[in-house]
């Protein structure tokens, strides 16, 4: 193939996948992530599966972020 015709796919590609980019980031803006803080706990699943086996488990996650964060600290800690 000619060297210019390679180039200008490239580009073509490069044009279309940040058009795309740009949509997906506009699409997204204004939407907050996570939920929102409050009382009470969130349950988070988990699951794994291979060709040999796999792990299915829930966590309970507090729903308020300084208790969330808490959980990061040792329990024989102090200040």
């Amino acid at each position: 193939m000619d060297l210019g015709i390679i180039l200008l796919l490239v580009v073509a590609i490069v044009a279309v996948t940040l058009l795309l980019a740009r949509r997906a980031i506009r699409e997204d803006e204004g939407k907050g992530r996570g939920t929102t803080p409050g009382k009470g706990h969130i349950t988070l699943h988990s699951h794994y599966s291979s060709g040999l086996g796999g792990q299915s488990r829930s966590y309970q996650v507090p729903r308020e972020p300084q208790d969330y964060a808490k959980t990061f600290i040792p329990k024989d800690k102090t200040r």
